[in-house]
Order: C-alpha cells, then structure tokens, then sequence
C-alpha cells in the first residue's frame, strides 16, 4: 500500500504535468508516424511491427485525438525526399542505406501520408523535411511553434533510436518544456526504448504515460 507521502508527491507531480499541458502553451509533435516508417508497407519493418504491437501507435492516434478534443495543437513532422534524391544527406550510413531500401518516402506518395489509426484534423499542421534526423532543425517547426505560443511540446512517435531525442534534444535547446509519453514512442530493439527513457531522455524532459498525459487533456480548458 502506498504510503500517504508518496501519494502526496504523485498528486504534485500530476498537478505539475496538467499545469504544463495546459491547451493555451501546450503542442503535441507526431514524429515520422507516416505509411512508409510504421504502416503495413514499411520500410523498417522490425520498427513497424515494434510501434504496432507494443501499441505505441495506437497510444500516439489516442493523444492526437485527446488533443483535437481539447484544443491542443497537433504538428506531424515527416520526413521524406525528393525522387532525385536532390537536397537530401548523404553524410552518414544511415542516409545512404535509405537510398537502397525497396521502400523509399518520396515526396507525394502514400509513405509519406500519416498512417492510420492516427487522424489528421484540418487544424492540423503538417511539416515535411527533405534533409537532416531531426523534426526541428533545419524546418519551419520551431518557428511555427513560437507563432502558436507554445512553451510545452508532447514528443511522440519514432524513432527512440535516432529522431525522437533529437526533437527533444532541439525542443530543450530552444527553450522549449519537454514531455515525452514513454508509450507513445518507440525504437528497436524493444529494449532500447526504456533504456533510451530511463537514462537519457528523463534528464531533459518530463516523462509520463499516455494514460497520465490523457488525464490532464481531458481537464476542463483554462479560460
């Protein structure tokens, strides 16, 4: 049984993690959640069946509905490229195994449409980058961001491995308040993830279930 002390800090902690998603400095970031990442036709397949089972799709398509519901912006950062491959990195492995996937997110194709069951409302914002492993840098993100009068950005998606902690990396350099679902992303392998959370991504961002980040979206809006 929980002892009264320890109940009083969750209950200070979730009051701190509503105070932060408040829906008038609050956005929630999608990251890669598109057809061609984690659909049923990926490119990564192992990072697909990863976000499908574990339910981390499922949980990122249930806070973007919270957020439509109580007025929090939705930003979906995708990435994709040009068929020429023109403006995109060729600077490190993992762009040049890119290039030789069966699967490619060109530009206009269903792989760079946000995958279902996630819904994109017409408030919505959509970002596209051609270049680059974060959704910030480089992108019209962060000054889309500063427009909507955000302080407090929800990252989701995938992957832990590489563009999650980067969006929070460049969210908390540029002063944003970081607050991670620890279910709604994911990377491979499966263990990564919580190793990802536990020791790197705590440190900078508040961290936080999709049931706790649920509960605060569905409090009553500031006026």
């Amino acid at each position: 049984m929980p002892s009264r002390e320890s109940g009083a800090s969750e209950g200070k902690r979730l009051r701190e993690l509503g105070e932060l998603l408040d829906p008038v400095v609050a956005v929630l970031l999608t990251v890669e959640c598109q057809q061609g990442v984690v659909g049923p036709g990926s490119a990564l397949p192992e990072l697909a069946e990863e976000v499908r089972s574990s339910g981390v799709l499922g949980n990122v398509a249930r806070l973007v509905a919270a957020a439509h519901e109580s007025g929090v912006q939705v930003v979906h950062a995708v990435a994709e490229r040009r068929p020429d491959g023109r403006g995109a990195n060729r600077n490190a492995r993992l762009f040049r195994a890119a290039e030789r996937l069966p699967i490619r997110q060109l530009t206009g194709t269903d792989a760079v449409r946000v995958a279902p069951p996630i819904e994109v409302a017409e408030a919505d914002l959509v970002v596209r980058r051609l270049h680059g492993l974060s959704p910030l840098a480089g992108t019209d993100v962060d000054a889309l961001l500063r427009n909507l009068g955000c302080r407090t950005l929800i990252v989701t998606g995938v992957s832990a491995n590489v563009a999650v902690p980067n969006a929070v990396f460049d969210a908390v350099n540029l002063g944003y308040t970081v607050v991670v679902p620890g279910d709604a992303i994911a990377g491979v392998p499966a263990d990564y993830t919580p190793a990802m959370i536990r020791h790197t991504l705590a440190l900078v961002a508040t961290v936080a279930t999709t049931d706790e980040v649920l509960g605060c979206l569905g409090r009553p809006r500031r006026s």
